[in-house]
C-alpha cells in the first residue's frame, strides 16, 4: 500500500489574485475551499507537491479554469486521469452549466476526489474509478461526451488513443500541454489520422489571466462517413 509522504502542511494557500473573481464569479469561495484542500490533504496524500502550494492559483487553478473558454455551454465532460481534480473540478467550479465526470483509476485518488466533491457540494460532478479505455469499452454512441480533458496524463499519441473513443463525433479532446505541444502534435499525426480526427490545432487561452497562457491541443473527432454508417447498419442486420 502506498503511503503519503510526510510533509508539512503549514504552508497556507495564498489569497486569490484579483482576476480569480472574474474567472470563478459566485463560485470563488468554493474555489478557495478547493485550493485549501489541495494545499492540505492534497499535499499530505501526495497528490500535489508541497512546492506547488505557493503557486496553486497561477499554475493550477487559474491555469485550468481558463480552458473553459473552449468548452461549449452545457457540455458533458470526461476529465481523464483526473488525479487531484485538475482540470475537472476547476472546470466544474468555473462553469456550473457543465456536467463533469472525473475518470481516475487509482483508488486513493478517487477517495480524495469523492471527499472534495461532497465537501464542496458539487452537484454537477461524478467520480468514476476507471481507465479511459475501460470506460470506452462497451459504451454505445449515446454515451459519448462532448469534451474530454486531460492534463499531464500521457504523450499525445497514447492520450488520443485512449480518449478519442470517449468523444462523440464533432466533439473534442482538450489536452493541456506545455512547450513541447507542437512536437507532440506532429509525432501524433499518423495516430490521429487512424483514429478519425477531423482537425487538430494548438490553442492558447487565458491571456491576461495567467502568464504564460495555457497551451491546449484541441483535437476534434470526425463525423462518421456514410460508408461506415452503412457497414454498421449491415452488421446489425446480420445479427
Amino acid at each position: 500500500m502506498e503511503q503519503a509522504p510526510r510533509v508539512s502542511t503549514s504552508a497556507a494557500l495564498p489569497p486569490p489574485p484579483r482576476v480569480a473573481e472574474d474567472v470563478f464569479g459566485p463560485q470563488l469561495d468554493q474555489a478557495v475551499a478547493y485550493g485549501v484542500l489541495l494545499a492540505g490533504a492534497g499535499v499530505e496524500r501526495g497528490l500535489i507537491g508541497p512546492r506547488e502550494v505557493p503557486r496553486l492559483w497561477t499554475r493550477h487553478l487559474l491555469n485550468c479554469a481558463v480552458v473553459s473558454e473552449l468548452v461549449p455551454l452545457g457540455a458533458a465532460v470526461d476529465d481523464v486521469g483526473s488525479g487531484a481534480g485538475l482540470p475537472g473540478i476547476v472546470l466544474a467550479l468555473a462553469r456550473p452549466d457543465l456536467r463533469v465526470t472525473l475518470v481516475e483509476p487509482l483508488q486513493r485518488r478517487c477517495t480524495f476526489l469523492i471527499e472534495v466533491v461532497a465537501g464542496l457540494e458539487l452537484n454537477n460532478v461524478t467520480v468514476v474509478r476507471a481507465r479511459a479505455e475501460e470506460r470506452a469499452r462497451g459504451r454505445g454512441p449515446e454515451a459519448a461526451v462532448d469534451v474530454v480533458t486531460a492534463r499531464a496524463v500521457a504523450p499525445l499519441d497514447r492520450l488520443a488513443t485512449w480518449c478519442l473513443p470517449l468523444v462523440r463525433p464533432g466533439g473534442s479532446l482538450l489536452a493541456l500541454k506545455g512547450t513541447g505541444a507542437a512536437d507532440e502534435l506532429m509525432q501524433a499525426g499518423p495516430t490521429l489520422e487512424r483514429l478519425g480526427a477531423a482537425e487538430a490545432s494548438i490553442r492558447t487561452v487565458g491571456k491576461g489571466v495567467v502568464d504564460p497562457p495555457t497551451t491546449v491541443v484541441t483535437i476534434r473527432r470526425g463525423q462518421p462517413t456514410a460508408g461506415s454508417a452503412r457497414r454498421t447498419t449491415g452488421a446489425k442486420g446480420r445479427r
